[in-house]
């Protein structure tokens, strides 16, 4: 019943088939051979009647939405159940959620456009190309079941399909109760869980059997308008009930016959190779079942998580490591080499650049170098997976951001083929861009057949922080030219990072990523690892560039990904720029906003919301703004000076995301987003010595605690402009609003992340 068209399009070039199998992992073999049709894939009870590959309604009224989103605390459940239940006409009351089966209709194809520049060639988008390489990249997407939860494309993606979704199954039930009344279906209606007709009505369970026999009508009768009696209000989520009283489940509350429990030692970061144990150890250990060796891991099983984890400690197992280990001074030596080579790559320019920054005219020229350490994910649920393996087939049960890309890791680690493998999708308590990554996954089925009989893995808060693939670090060299009239000139950031989206690519697909694999692609040219550098601002002459650099530690997406540095940087610099030409910094922004009056709004709006001052009056005040996923932001800071030094006293933040489909959620993401930006100005970092991060607990992070949580302001800017991300836009501006409160307040410029290595 549900298909997703083909859109390839006539002419459509090998090189721009081998561009798009390239985006996708080098998934071009048979293409021809691919299906174009796909089935629905939902399953159904006797007594419940599937319309689509997204919903299915019950006998007794029940409506289910199968979402294809990971929910990893960002409400996607209740979203998209928001958006299909509001076109369909449901009472909230009736619906419920699940998590779709893996299934081509479900690929995020927004999502492989946005990452495909990671891995495009040099040129690819030239003019005239990119609608093919587009075209392309989303068959391939389809084709490869690219499932993929991220970069806050979740509503932007699955807005429209979800309520057509919708439209259909309300179409069909209108036919059915047209049919009984013998009127024409388009003069029905369908709300509140009926269809209705004058003084008319037949619950949707009662029209089920012969609604989901009829043929959808074409074209799809959508709604006048996205908002609807459910979208683009606010409705209790769905998930938080279950959460509220325990019975939601998690990869951890899992529990089966006969389950052993499993925890790991990784070895240290770098080519490592697990050399000894001391076996005698954990004899003593009572429910010790066995211990189960890997070249690069060691697992400790038995009857109870706490006896494995201790056994493990007893093992004291030994790593040997090949080559050198990383630690602070090496990381610091590769981006500053890395930046001193000059072997970078131009991701986006604008003008001349060089003729701005000629010293003529009155012109100045101003440098900065800034710095941002590596940060933890640190998602209140460590890793985790519950797998069970049976002769040839594998049930998986994990929380995951990518189902297909897990289930195909999990497949090629133990010989079989995908179809053997059943993955069970759970909630995240929390992910950040953790999940996407199978290993846990993968080492679970590993341990599970093993020992013939299926295991939960958990890994410790010790091994999160040591194995976490951290939020790159990275060094910038900014430099700004204000000319005689004290206006912008030209603007330029060289950005040495390493080239984080293409490594998480490798590893997506791959599972556990040998070191030497994600060694090569650090050092590749990577767009995204500079997203988010190209100011919003109408300046003339602009260049941003990636200088690749290889800092021997394993990194991986984080929420707000590029941008929560960049931001850092970008507004940062822009703040130092505007105080040198003597503006104060608001106005120095608005005076370039020439095309931008979205975000012209958002800085109007906040600035009234925190009473702007630009600093007068005796409270530092800072602003920064930020464009990112179709959203816009603007957050002021501010701060005050007192026994206990410089405070952050307040954060306020305007934002324009769109139309919101549940705008209690958009707020509690927004407010969520500042925390964690909060969390980068403060903490969340770690050092490295021998290979080790110096981080094991969450106490040593520096994470913000309520004595350290200012009161938090946000407000958004009504609009029916499409939705735009929401997960992640909250981020990346806090920690330069923050700086720049800071040092209004103080007069202490700090350009490194975290600020407190600058001694906040």
């Amino acid at each position: 019943m549900s298909a997703k068209p083909d859109r390839t399009k006539e002419g459509l070039s090998r090189r721009s088939l081998l561009i798009g199998g390239l985006a996708a992992g080098g998934l071009v073999v048979g293409w021809s051979l691919w299906p174009r049709q796909y089935r629905p894939g939902l399953a159904a009870t006797e007594d419940e009647r599937v319309f689509d590959a997204w919903l299915k309604i019950a006998r007794d009224g029940q409506v289910t939405v199968a979402v294809p989103q990971a929910e990893l605390g960002q409400g996607v459940y209740t979203q998209l159940a928001q958006i299909v239940a509001g076109e369909l006409g449901a009472d909230w009351r009736t619906v419920a959620v699940q998590p779709a089966a893996i299934n081509p209709l479900f690929a995020n194809d927004l999502l492989a456009r946005q990452w495909a520049p990671a891995v495009l060639p040099v040129g690819a988008d030239r003019a005239g190309e990119e609608p093919i390489i587009a075209d392309a990249i989303d068959k391939l997407a389809t084709r490869s079941t690219f499932m993929v939860t991220a970069g806050s494309t979740s509503i932007r993606m699955f807005e429209e399909p979800a309520r057509k979704a919708g439209a259909v199954a309300r179409a069909m039930l209108c036919q059915a109760a047209a049919a009984q009344w013998d009127v024409a279906w388009e003069s029905c209606q369908a709300q509140d869980g009926f269809v209705v007709f004058q003084q008319k009505r037949l619950r949707f369970g009662v029209l089920v059997d012969e609604a989901a026999a009829l043929d959808p009508p074409d074209p799809v009768p959508l709604l006048p308008s996205p908002r609807n009696i459910l979208s683009g209000t606010d409705q209790l989520r769905l998930d938080v009930p279950a959460k509220l009283d325990g019975s939601a489940t998690f990869a951890g509350d899992v529990r089966l016959p006969e389950m052993l429990y499993a925890s790991i030692r990784h070895g240290p970061i770098g080519d490592s190779r697990l050399k000894a144990l001391r076996s005698a150890g954990a004899k003593d250990i009572i429910g010790l079942v066995d211990v189960v060796t890997n070249d690069r891991w060691v697992a400790a099983v038995a009857t109870n998580w706490w006896a494995a984890n201790k056994a493990l400690d007893r093992l004291a197992p030994v790593f040997v490591t090949s080559g050198s280990l990383p630690s602070d001074e090496s990381i610091e030596t590769a981006l500053a080499e890395a930046l001193r080579t000059g072997k970078g790559w131009q991701i986006d320019s604008r003008g001349s650049l060089l003729k701005s920054l000629e010293k003529s005219a009155g012109t100045r020229v101003f440098e900065a170098q800034y710095n941002v350490a590596p940060a933890l994910h640190a998602g209140i649920e460590t890793r985790c997976a519950t797998a069970s393996v049976r002769g040839a087939k594998a049930e998986i049960w994990v929380a995951t951001q990518a189902p297909a890309a897990a289930r195909e890791a999990v497949a090629s680690a133990l010989g079989f083929s995908a179809s053997d493998v059943i993955l069970y999708p759970m909630m995240a308590g929390g992910a950040f861009g953790r999940a996407l990554n199978p290993a846990v996954a993968v080492e679970a089925a590993l341990i599970s057949r093993q020992m013939g009989r299926p295991v939960q893995l958990t890994w410790s808060r010790a091994e999160e922080c040591l194995q976490d693939h951290y939020r790159a670090p990275a060094k910038a060299r900014m430099i700004g030219a204000i000319d005689g009239a004290g206006q912008l000139a030209g603007f330029a950031a060289k950005i040495a990072v390493p080239a984080t989206m293409r490594e998480q690519l490798r590893r997506m697909i791959r599972g556990d990523l040998p070191y030497q694999a994600w060694q090569e692609a650090a050092d590749e040219r990577d767009p995204l690892a500079v997203e988010g550098a190209m100011p919003p601002y109408a300046i003339p002459n602009i260049a941003i560039d990636h200088y690749p650099a290889n800092v021997g530690i394993p990194t991986g997406r984080w929420r707000g990904n590029a941008d929560s540095y960049t931001a850092f940087f970008v507004e940062s610099f822009l703040d130092e720029l505007a105080r040198a030409a003597g503006i104060e910094p608001l106005s120095f922004r608005m005076q370039m906003l020439t095309g931008q009056p979205r975000l012209a709004a958002c800085i109007n709006g906040v600035a009234a919301m925190a009473n702007w001052t630009g600093g007068a009056g005796g409270e530092g005040q800072g602003i920064a703004c930020h464009v990112a996923r179709g959203s816009y932001i603007a957050v002021i800071a501010s701060a005050r000076t007192g026994d206990r030094g410089v405070r952050v006293s307040r954060i306020s933040a305007m934002v324009d995301a769109g139309r919101l489909i549940n705008p209690d959620i958009a707020r509690q993401q927004i407010e969520g987003g500042i925390v964690w930006g909060l969390a980068q100005a403060l903490g969340v970092a770690t050092g490295f010595e021998g290979g080790l991060a110096n981080v094991r607990r969450l106490r040593d992070a520096n994470l913000p605690t309520l004595a350290d949580m200012p009161e938090v302001q946000v407000e958004f800017v009504r609009s029916d402009a499409d939705p735009g991300g929401i997960g992640e836009i909250g981020v990346p501006a806090v920690a330069p609003a923050v700086s720049n409160a800071l040092f209004s307040a103080a007069g202490v410029r700090m350009r490194n992340l975290p600020l407190l290595s600058d001694g906040l």
